[in-house]
């Protein structure tokens, strides 16, 4: 059923800008300056580049078979139980990362706007509003998220904005002040957490309209949408640093605290709550997709009839996992500092960095 589905290229770079700057645009800059600080912005230009290779594989993986998911060709290549085999880390990372999205935005509404109300309370409604968006289809949310996108790249510009007369560009400098050491550990960072996480689309990509791959629309939309989200995430930085300086490393939701800073002659002024729902909202779209592509992946894994039979077990198991995944804050942050990186390496990138090198050696021999 989800082959009758298609969306313009346009409309897939947006919800592939969606979902790599949905929630890091204001997950990163904090954690990322605190292991780079000032190299931060050189962390996010390696990792981002790496991203760039990563969607480079897989847009090559998708001129070889472009009516193909990543786990339809991966059976093409190498058969099904290697295929089942080298799918265990990936379904588990997807798990992994539901989760890690949907607790995120409860534990920055326990703590900072409704401390009494327990985290199940929020991430139960993120993933009830996210598994009935699924349900819709993937063309259902592309429309959709372009509107909320649009609204909270506006609210987040308009945030930066008016802090701008708060900021000192003396912050900047040193650039590496401690050597190149811990701008490589920003960088595994930010790999990790978001551009790792573009293996996702392998699975979307073949749901493009044969029009807008026949004219080469979907390599420049995806490409440009990466480089948008690399320059985001850059302004956000930079913007953190100028801000809070030393202490920018220390603020756990940087621009939540920096939308505190804004008062514009006492008119503008507690407008935090904007950038408390631009994360609300970002990270309702990259759960939506990532539920979308987790439920997407079993279907064509096990060659069921239709993604939506699997939706509500798949959340249910997700809002589970959430319940008992971690025992503190501080073990959460542990997991996604330390953890996370190195299990997207081998859960994403091993298998396309696999899957590619297979096809172009076939591609070769015949």
């Amino acid at each position: 059923m989800d082959k009758l589905e298609t969306i313009s290229a346009k409309q897939m770079g947006v919800l592939f800008f969606t979902f790599m700057t949905g929630s890091s645009i204001i997950n990163i800059p904090a954690p990322l300056i605190g292991k780079a600080q000032n190299g931060a912005l050189l962390s996010l230009l390696i990792s981002g580049a790496i991203g760039m290779l990563l969607l480079g594989c897989m847009l090559y993986l998708h001129a070889r078979f472009p009516n193909l998911s990543f786990v339809e060709y991966s059976r093409k290549l190498i058969g099904l139980w290697p295929t089942i085999i080298i799918s265990v880390l990936p379904l588990s990372f997807m798990l992994h990362m539901l989760t890690a999205i949907v607790l995120d935005i409860g534990l920055f509404m326990k703590s900072s706007m409704l401390r009494e109300t327990p985290t199940y309370a929020f991430t139960l409604l993120v993933y009830l509003v996210s598994a009935l968006t699924v349900r819709a289809g993937l063309e259902v949310m592309a429309r959709m998220f372009t509107i909320i996108m649009i609204l909270v790249v506006l609210f987040v510009s308009a945030v930066l904005l008016l802090a701008m007369e708060n900021y000192n560009p003396g912050f900047l400098f040193p650039v590496m002040p401690q050597g190149i050491k811990p701008v490589l550990n920003g960088a595994f960072f930010s790999f990790g957490f978001p551009y790792a996480e573009v293996f996702l689309f392998a699975m979307l990509l073949h749901f493009v309209n044969k029009q807008s791959q026949a004219k080469g629309e979907l390599n420049r939309n995806m490409f440009l949408s990466l480089s948008l989200n690399i320059f985001t995430l850059c302004i956000s930085t930079a913007c953190t640093l100028m801000l809070f300086g030393p202490l920018a490393g220390i603020k756990k939701y940087s621009l939540f605290e920096l939308a505190r800073t804004v008062d514009v002659q006492e008119i503008i002024t507690r407008i935090e709550s904007v950038i408390g729902m631009s994360l609300i909202s970002g990270s309702y779209m990259k759960t939506t997709i990532t539920l979308y592509v987790l439920c997407l992946y079993v279907t064509h894994l096990f060659k069921l009839k239709d993604y939506r039979t699997i939706v509500m077990p798949i959340t249910l198991i997700a809002f589970l996992n959430t319940l008992v995944g971690f025992k503190s804050d501080m073990q959460w942050v542990e997991i996604v500092s330390i953890v996370h990186p190195l299990w997207v390496s081998f859960a994403y990138v091993a298998p396309l960095l696999l899957i590619t090198a297979i096809a172009a050696f076939r591609n070769q021999s015949n």
